[in-house]
């Protein structure tokens, strides 16, 4: 086999799947790109038996046909520190040795046999398939992977779950302290399904979406997935289980409502949680009309602190506790410039809702409360 490539195309499709490989893998195989050459096609593929991710691209004065798998390390390292020029591989079909050619010397190493990479599982007869703009899937992921948990009892909270109804998508995550609710109506899949994505190939998905510019074709059945982009295919193992109905733990009468600019209230939150107790980050919202006190205190080293914000607020006079990093790490992915944040009481979660959505979006974010012991 032989065939020529560019360096920079073939360096920036291997960086893409590479971050599917494991730094341990339970077969040797797995530390390798598995290459198929079919006429001007070269096929790479990375796996990590659960997760594997395909790209494609055009090479040239391509000779012969097969499938080679070669170390990714000894692939990866190399290409980084070449600027950008032809490289041509020579691979003999009989013991794998491969040449690599390039302007300034040759790399030789010798390849794996192909046939022995594990191959993806196929979707059932009975997977459905729809079709989601780059753009919305790339938001959904966004605007939900930071709250998916790591909780190795229950593994169905470890993902993002997909709802997909005839008139839209809901993409929802939690770890049972906050939770984000996604919605967007611009996708009319007219099918009514879900399942759960876990968070290495949400991950992937986040890294390679950017790039590109149309539909992505989603085909899913009770175990798999598989996302087709214009130059990537992603296949994944779901988490198998039922989603909790997140949709009941959604507090509806919530007659307490503030609004404050984001940036604002985030950097007072950053401030004075230096002063809360580091085992809990217990901060103190105390609300009074048109103005909000922010305060913390760590009993242990005698330190605290307190902040006033102007703000718009309707509502009974009350306090409640929160722990900072959860609502920082709310407020920062939230994009728009104001936010309203609903209560109902001190015991009850809060809702944080963006004032400005995105075109057919409707984002919720919601928070527990911490009890107010140490104030």
């Amino acid at each position: 086999m032989k065939f020529i490539v560019s360096s920079t195309a073939l360096l920036s499709h291997l960086q893409a799947i590479s971050r599917v490989i494991n730094t341990k893998n339970s077969m040797a195989i797995l530390d390798n790109f598995l290459f198929r050459l079919e006429g001007n096609s070269l096929t790479m593929t990375a796996s990590d038996q659960e997760t594997t991710m395909t790209t494609t691209i055009e090479v040239m004065e391509a000779e012969g046909q097969g499938v080679f798998a070669v170390s990714a390390k000894i692939l990866l390292e190399p290409l980084k520190e070449l600027p950008d020029q032809p490289l041509t591989f020579e691979i003999n079909d009989e013991n794998l040795e491969i040449f690599l050619y390039f302007q300034n010397g040759k790399y030789n190493f010798i390849g794996v046999n192909g046939d022995e990479y594990p191959q993806k599982s196929p979707l059932s007869d009975t997977a459905k398939t729809f079709s989601i703009s780059s753009q919305v899937l790339l938001n959904g992921i966004n605007r939900t992977i930071f709250a998916t948990a790591d909780d190795e009892l229950r593994p169905i909270m470890n993902g993002i779950c997909m709802d997909i109804h005839p008139e839209d998508i809901v993409f929802v995550a939690s770890d049972s302290h906050k939770l984000v609710r996604c919605k967007n109506d611009s996708v009319q899949s007219g099918i009514q399904a879900s399942f759960i994505l876990p968070k290495k190939p949400a991950n992937l998905l986040k890294n390679i979406l950017p790039k590109e510019a149309g539909d992505v074709m989603v085909s899913f059945d009770d175990k798999n997935a598989c996302f087709t982009l214009s130059n990537f295919v992603l296949n994944c193992r779901l988490i198998e289980g039922r989603y909790p109905n997140y949709a009941s733990v959604i507090p509806q009468n919530n007659p307490n409502r503030l609004i404050i600019d984001r940036a604002l209230f985030t950097n007072v939150l950053r401030r004075v949680s230096v002063f809360s107790n580091q085992a809990s980050n217990l901060v103190k919202l105390q609300l009074s009309e048109n103005q909000i006190v922010v305060s913390a205190q760590d009993i242990d080293f005698s330190t605290s602190a307190e902040e006033s914000i102007s703000c718009s607020y309707s509502g009974d006079s009350m306090g409640i506790g929160f722990k900072s990093v959860y609502l920082i790490e709310i407020l920062n992915n939230i994009s728009s410039q104001e936010v309203s944040i609903e209560l109902s009481d001190p015991s009850r979660a809060g809702l944080i809702l963006p004032i400005e959505n995105q075109p057919n979006e409707d984002l919720l974010m919601l928070l527990m409360p911490m009890m107010l012991t140490d104030f």
